[in-house]
């Protein structure tokens, strides 16, 4: 596991609620059918259903978009409802400045995950724009990523 502690916790989100919304980038939608060796047969539907079991008294939204203007739009957006973001930002994580502009110029923290090391994968998936700009970075240990990012997002809020 990576992490790189960049930005705080700002407290709860209005009204009260605890709310994360997970984001998810470009053919992450495919996750149970494409390169199941790598990431897995299980579906991100199916891992949004075990995280809502996991944690009842959260409120999980789930984003995924294959275009990068959607997802940034999504991360400007994220701040008037969510408490913090977990992204994946798939293939934008080596690419995109302009995502990791968005996630920097929000002022709820974001925590990136990586189902893959992309440390041990080819040499130019080893780079994520979008780190330096997240509270922290987990990568390498499966869909339980989203799990131990959103158990980092509880801890920080006690």
């Amino acid at each position: 596991m990576n992490v790189a502690f960049n930005k705080g916790f700002s407290g709860q989100a209005r009204n009260d609620e605890r709310c994360i919304l997970i984001i998810n980038g470009p053919n992450l939608n495919l996750l149970g059918k494409r390169e199941t060796a790598i990431y897995g047969t299980k579906s991100f539907e199916e891992q949004l259903a075990e995280l809502q079991a996991i944690y009842p008294a959260l409120s999980i939204d789930y984003f995924q978009s294959n275009g990068e203007e959607a997802i940034i739009n999504k991360i400007q957006e994220s701040e008037e409802k969510y408490t913090a973001v977990v992204i994946n930002g798939g293939a934008f994580a080596h690419t995109s400045i302009a995502i990791a502009d968005a996630i920097r110029a929000i002022t709820i923290p974001a925590i990136e995950v990586h189902i893959s090391n992309i440390y041990a994968r080819e040499e130019y998936r080893r780079n994520s724009f979008l780190a330096p700009a997240c509270k922290g970075s987990i990568t390498g240990l499966g869909l339980d990523g989203y799990r131990l990012a959103i158990e980092h997002i509880i801890n920080a809020l006690r």
